[in-house]
């Protein structure tokens, strides 16, 4: 692992390339270009709202139903975009793999840091929008810096796994999708965690994005209630677990990466 970060380090200029390169075939050709980055969590948010504006008990009263879903959102849709973004990312870059050499583990990461540009856009918007519902940030609001990490962190460590097994199973691009959908409705976005049974509390707290969502909420909206120390620090165990396990996979597949591709 220290091998990986001193060569990532050496290559970092490349990671940039990588990046920018990322961004641009993203938005090449398209209409809104990066105003997609508004459009999708929004979109969602009018969805939640609609269909379960008016459920009562499953968000916390004195919070417009529409703020708290958006709050979730932005981070949600870092994680999950970086997921997919990460998971094909391997097999995406196919024609360079198997013509230069360079840390494998470069493509990951710049798909999920490609998504940071996203992520500042919808941080902007969402801002706005408190502001707008007479919702002011306070000092609490830098937690959001942290808990970003760590969504990135996540992201990275799930994507790496997905991102190496895809290489010799291309099923992975067929449940990738499926398996986000599954994990957004796992997540507390459209509900508040109180509402999570306490049979269920033990399985619940493994979602690693859990923690990242309470905790954007608490900094945003309920900075004066006690932070959710306990399920950042669950979220926290989780990603180092499966990161540290992703990194062993990805070194020891790497070797046969642009044999098998």
């Amino acid at each position: 692992m220290a091998l990986d970060l001193r060569e990532i380090w050496l290559n970092r200029e490349l990671l940039y390339f990588f990046v920018w390169r990322d961004l641009k075939v993203r938005y090449k050709q398209t209409a809104f270009g990066a105003l997609w980055a508004l459009i999708q969590p929004l979109a969602l948010m009018l969805v939640f709202t609609l269909v379960l504006g008016n459920v009562e008990g499953i968000a916390p009263p004195g919070v417009p139903y529409s703020l708290f879903t958006l709050v979730a959102l932005v981070p949600w849709t870092l994680f999950s975009q970086g997921l997919i973004g990460s998971s094909g990312s391997l097999v995406g870059a196919a024609n360079i793999l198997q013509k230069v050499y360079f840390p494998r583990l470069l493509m990951p990461i710049s798909s999920i840091g490609s998504y940071l540009v996203d992520f500042v856009l919808g941080m902007a918007m969402l801002f706005i929008v408190m502001l707008l519902m007479g919702v002011v940030p306070t000092i609490a609001a830098i937690w959001v810096l942290p808990l970003t990490m760590l969504a990135l962190a996540a992201a990275l460590a799930f994507g790496i796994w997905l991102s190496a097994i895809n290489v010799r199973y291309r099923d992975v691009r067929y449940a990738v999708p499926f398996l986000i959908q599954v994990w957004l409705f796992a997540s507390p976005i459209a509900y508040s965690a109180d509402v999570i049974p306490d049979e269920l509390l033990p399985i619940y707290s493994l979602n690693p994005m859990s923690g990242v969502i309470e905790g954007f909420r608490w900094a945003l909206l309920a900075p004066d209630a006690p932070a959710p120390l306990p399920s950042i620090g669950i979220s926290i165990t989780i990603t180092t677990i499966a990161l540290v396990t992703g990194l062993g996979y990805f070194r020891r597949a790497e070797r046969t990466f642009a044999d098998i591709i």
